[in-house]
């Protein structure tokens, strides 16, 4: 038994019920021609209201549909070379694809294909792009987009050396110089020491922790993220030597104490031993260091050799010719050689030294008061020979 399936959809006009025949179709007589018309185009009506549903829903979801699948437009580059200006950051630990959806987002190129194509070309340049911000174009071919970010020279980032033995104001004063942040911006984060990580046992003093190196800072770094990493890379440095944290301060002011006095590095473990010999006390130190380098601190100058008799006649625990001991804090931000030279000081019994040539950094060590007296007079010939440098 036969059945029409528009009636199903739109009903019979002229049928009784839905469901039974009349008494034409059961005598299997034929639908008047312009009746089978109306049939059809109904059919054609129907069609067309369904396919232009499915053709609006696609135009609406079908992009975002394509996303999920990882599908992207058949035309799959820009022309280049691109235009205008923005801002991409690859972060530390970005893999390709991540970089290529950072790059598809911020306009720089069409689609992720258009990075990734150019990247697998060539995975060894591909492994080495480097974290930072990087100033591009909108619009760039992705193998442009690629080559820009290959090439560690196109960061953003500003670079500053720190060289060791630097006090703490001199440090804030190469980073403003670098990176454009103030100096008074160094010095307020410096005393929040809870969030640039500084230990308890600095006392809230920076001095000393700010590691000596290169850096590399985005514009949008504040000073106390670039004060974190300073003092993260000294706290490295210190378990590096292999020093317990309880001993961090004490090391840190004898590395500093190093650091100032010495020129070269085979000297630093020597003057780290003279250092700890004359904190035994007894004769002929009695305990006081005696370092010209304590002095140079508290008296906040440079350029000189040696010390005046004023400055030697302050009370200040820093004036170690005056004081017993360890002065109460670093005198400078020591380098990592100073603070393995600290933690590891070479054996010996040395008890004095002296530059005799402060032109050269050569320095003699001796563990009598006579053999230093020889040595002390040589420093003070060269000083008759170089006058106003000393």
């Amino acid at each position: 038994m036969s059945h029409d399936f528009t009636e199903t959809i739109f009903g019979d006009e002229e049928s009784p019920q839905r469901g039974h025949r009349t008494r034409r179709e059961m005598h299997g007589r034929q639908r008047p021609p312009r009746r089978r018309g109306r049939r059809i185009l109904a059919i054609l009506l129907a069609l067309g209201l369904i396919g232009g549903a499915a053709y609006g829903a696609w135009s609406v979801l079908g992009p975002g549909v394509s996303g999920l699948f990882g599908d992207e437009p058949t035309d799959v580059d820009f022309a280049g070379p691109g235009e205008g200006e923005t801002r991409v950051v690859i972060k530390q630990g970005d893999t390709g694809e991540t970089i290529a959806s950072t790059l598809r987002d911020a306009g720089v190129t069409k689609t992720r294909t258009a990075y990734l194509e150019a990247a697998k070309g060539d995975p060894a340049a591909a492994a080495g792009i480097q974290p930072g911000t990087y100033v591009m174009l909108k619009g760039m071919r992705g193998a442009d987009a690629f080559t820009f970010l290959a090439d560690p020279d196109n960061r953003s980032a500003k670079r500053v050396t720190i060289r060791e033995g630097l006090w703490k104001k001199e440090v804030f004063a190469a980073l403003a110089e670098a990176t454009g942040v103030k100096e008074s911006e160094y010095e307020k984060a410096a005393k929040d020491a809870e969030a640039i990580g500084l230990p308890d046992a600095a006392k809230g003093n920076v001095e000393g922790w700010l590691f000596p190196a290169s850096y590399e800072f985005d514009d949008d770094t504040s000073a106390t993220e670039q004060l974190t990493q300073m003092v993260a890379l000294t706290k490295k440095a210190l378990e590096d030597a292999g020093v317990a944290e309880k001993d961090w301060e004490r090391t840190l002011v004898i590395a500093s104490i190093v650091e100032g006095e010495v020129s070269g590095d085979a000297d630093r473990g020597k003057v780290a031993r003279v250092v700890l010999n004359r904190l035994e006390g007894g004769p002929p130190s009695y305990g006081l260091l005696q370092m010209d380098s304590t002095v140079h601190y508290l008296a906040q100058q440079r350029g000189k050799a040696g010390t005046t008799d004023a400055q030697r006649a302050s009370d200040s625990p820093y004036n170690t010719y005056k004081v017993q001991g360890l002065p109460p804090g670093p005198i400078g931000n020591p380098g990592a050689a100073s603070i393995e030279a600290a933690a590891n000081p070479e054996p010996g019994d040395w008890v004095f030294f002296v530059t005799v040539d402060p032109s050269t950094g050569e320095t003699k060590f001796a563990s009598t008061s006579a053999e230093h007296e020889r040595n002390v007079r040589e420093f003070q010939q060269w000083c008759s020979d170089n006058p106003g440098q000393c």
